[in-house]
């Protein structure tokens, strides 16, 4: 399973806005140039985001976007569910609304990409932005931290 820009731009953009919480609301324009990201692109991501209730944003002058709820209450999962939708591998083991197949009933390697679509489940939903913060702030520049993209 590959995660497209979309979803990576959006855990980065989620980062951002997690580091600096405690500054308020944060102007689209701010991210997409702390992160090199389209602004263009990063509203289409924050209006994903937005329709799952994981960023609040405020219109105006002093407006901009924060995080609906503290950074260690929102997975890394919701994020890229919210961006990417199922993270299953293939689409006969989609949690919601599963492709049909003649073959589900015999088909063996359905149990590999039940697993592979669990473990991955099982990872991001383990990481929070509250713990992205964490690792960030270990890092020497605390300021900042380098978000692979």
């Amino acid at each position: 399973m590959k995660i497209s820009t979309k979803g990576r731009y959006g855990i980065k953009a989620m980062l951002e806005l997690a580091l600096n919480n405690n500054a308020g609301h944060i102007s689209i324009n701010e991210i997409a140039q702390r992160q090199n990201i389209s602004e263009n692109y990063l509203e289409q991501i924050f209006a994903a985001l937005k329709k799952a209730g994981l960023i609040k944003s405020i219109r105006g002058s002093r407006g901009g976007y924060t995080l609906a709820m503290e950074p260690s209450e929102i997975s890394v999962g919701e994020i890229l569910r919210a961006l990417e939708g199922s993270l299953a591998p293939v689409d006969c083991v989609k949690e919601e609304n599963p492709a049909y197949c003649s073959n589900s009933q015999f088909c063996v390697t359905r149990v590999v990409w039940e697993r592979v679509r669990d473990s991955i489940n099982n990872v991001v939903e383990s990481i929070t932005l509250g713990d992205l913060v964490m690792e960030c702030r270990k890092l020497e520049n605390s300021d900042s931290c380098y978000l692979q993209t």
